[in-house]
């Protein structure tokens, strides 16, 4: 991601609609392709410290594919300055290296495409700022001593005076990328505002569809980027939409843009202020709006009710509405037309239940596992691993209440929590294997838990859980080689022995349950080394 003071650094910026391309070159061709986006004088600056190499790493240079449309600062901004954060790490990676030809060559580029975007940018923007424009002149002085230093470099022989300025052109670099990150978070800075007001002025729907559209497509570019929106209003002005019937068809579009923004703290504390706690609530539970008005509401409540986000475990408003939003949530499990829509609500349901053990109780009172285990062989509703893992997490943190073993039993969940044993992924991909062993690690950690009552430890001892579980423990390959799996499986397998040690093999016995878990864990672990 782009550098933006406080934030971390973007890699790269995915553009919306038109990504950029990487595209294999050489010299002579890349040049044509700047040459849409120089100016003239920039031009001849480019041809005369433009190598025609066949150098490896120069057939890999970036360029953009077309250039930003015209009139149309954000995509400016957002191109120019993931082409200007990719030459500042590129060139860190080249001073590293000694490549002080290539040093030089990508410092005159970077010092172009930053004459390019402050040019670009005044021609397109309203009007420029006096801090903007000292820190803008103050980018252009350090690519200008980046550019001189670095040739200067070229005619040095001296390893120990080269030594010596290869700190001087790190430090450059370093302010260079620090200027840069405060001018591009400056100008983007005053392009949300521009979108916030728009949204505040506005009362036509298509301009305010466009714009919430556009305040999304930020949202996707990172954290910073959501700092910013936060921090100018973005929350308040999405949630005065989603106040007024008249833009009713709008909710979706920006409680999905809202749900993007709470991902950071700053995010949060906006939502907090403006009471939007409640406008969900309201939302959730007015069954006049859509469903997925209502899925998209309860995206934004599993987010900020995520456990993964210290920030969120200090909403205070949320409890005040914490039971009319888990009963909305359980309606719409029920009701859900779509896998997507099951999805949202039941990752609502499952953060809930990190953040406060009252709503487990209410869960419990609102029949959650009848509906939960009906939705499970209901392959519209709950057809991938994610989804399971949101069910499987709801029933692991209910099972620490007593009353809740009857009611697995009753509904025969203890056969579903055998079959979310034997999870395997579909596709391959590392997100999905990574599902699949949290729904392998969640599922044992709810049998352990639950064969607290000797009626679900005699059940699943007759389903052969047991038999499964020594599998895991035994199979790196069943269990994909996860430590957190082998753990948790262990602790299940111990406590189904203590109530039903007569369907343990003796060697199943004095390897996985007699020994202390840590030696245990250390025999099944170290199992895939003796095939080497």
């Amino acid at each position: 991601m782009m550098a933006l003071p406080g934030g971390r650094h973007l890699d790269s910026i995915p553009i919306p609609g038109q990504r950029l391309h990487l595209m294999q070159v050489d010299s002579v061709q890349r040049w044509m392709e700047d040459l849409k986006l120089m100016t003239e004088c920039e031009c001849m600056c480019v041809l005369q410290a433009k190598p025609i190499s066949l150098e490896e790493d120069a057939q890999g240079d970036l360029i953009l594919a077309g250039g930003p449309g015209p009139g149309d600062p954000l995509q400016l901004l957002l191109k120019r300055g993931w082409v200007i954060s990719t030459e500042l790490r590129r060139i860190g990676q080249k001073l590293a290296q000694d490549r002080w030809a290539r040093v030089h060559s990508m410092s005159v580029r970077l010092t172009c495409h930053a004459r390019s975007m402050v040019s670009e940018y005044s021609a397109v923007s309203r009007s420029s700022s006096q801090e903007m424009g000292q820190i803008e002149k103050l980018l252009m002085e350090k690519c200008s001593e980046l550019s001189a230093v670095t040739e200067r470099c070229l005619q040095v022989e001296n390893e120990h005076v080269l030594k010596s300025m290869k700190a001087c052109v790190s430090e450059t670099l370093s302010t260079l990328g620090q200027h840069f990150g405060q001018l591009l978070e400056l100008a983007l800075t005053r392009e949300v505002q521009a979108l916030v007001r728009k949204i505040d002025a506005s009362d036509n729907i298509y301009t305010m569809e466009t714009t919430t559209g556009n305040l999304f497509s930020l949202t996707q570019e990172g954290a910073p980027l959501c700092r910013i929106i936060a921090k100018e209003g973005g929350v308040v002005a999405l949630f005065k939409v989603c106040r007024q019937d008249s833009f009713r068809c709008l909710y979706p579009q920006a409680l999905r843009t809202l749900a993007s923004i709470c991902c950071v703290e700053e995010g949060v504390h906006q939502l907090e202020k403006v009471d939007g706690v409640l406008c969900l609530a309201d939302i959730l539970t007015d069954d006049s709006h859509s469903e997925a008005t209502r899925a998209e509401a309860a995206a934004v409540v599993a987010q900020v009710t995520s456990p993964h986000l210290p920030f969120t475990q200090h909403l205070s408003s949320f409890l005040e509405s914490m039971e009319e939003i888990v009963t909305a949530l359980i309606k719409l499990c029920q009701e859900a037309s779509s896998g997507e829509v099951f999805l949202l609500a039941s990752a609502a349901l499952a953060n809930i239940t990190f953040f406060d053990t009252m709503a487990c109780e209410m869960l419990l009172q609102l029949n959650a596992i009848r509906v939960l285990l009906e939705a499970c062989s209901d392959k519209q509703r709950v057809d991938t691993p994610y989804t399971r893992d949101q069910i499987v997490t709801i029933l692991a943190n209910m099972s620490v209440l007593e009353q809740c073993a009857s009611d697995i039993v009753q509904e025969n969940g203890v056969e579903l929590i055998m079959g979310m044993l034997s999870e395997k992924p579909r596709s391959g991909t590392p997100a999905e294997v990574a599902a699949c062993e949290r729904v392998q690690q969640k599922a044992a950690v709810t049998l352990a838990r639950l064969s607290r009552d000797p009626d679900v430890a005699r059940e699943a001892v007759r389903l052969s859980c047991m038999s499964r579980l020594i599998e895991l423990c035994r199979s790196p390959s069943e269990r994909n080689s996860s430590d957190a799996v082998l753990v948790a499986c262990l602790a299940a397998l111990r406590r189904l022995a203590g109530v039903c040690p007569e369907g343990l093999q003796d060697s199943d016995f004095q390897q996985l349950v007699q020994p202390r878990l840590v030696d245990s864990f250390l025999l099944c672990s170290n199992m895939e080394e003796s095939f080497v």
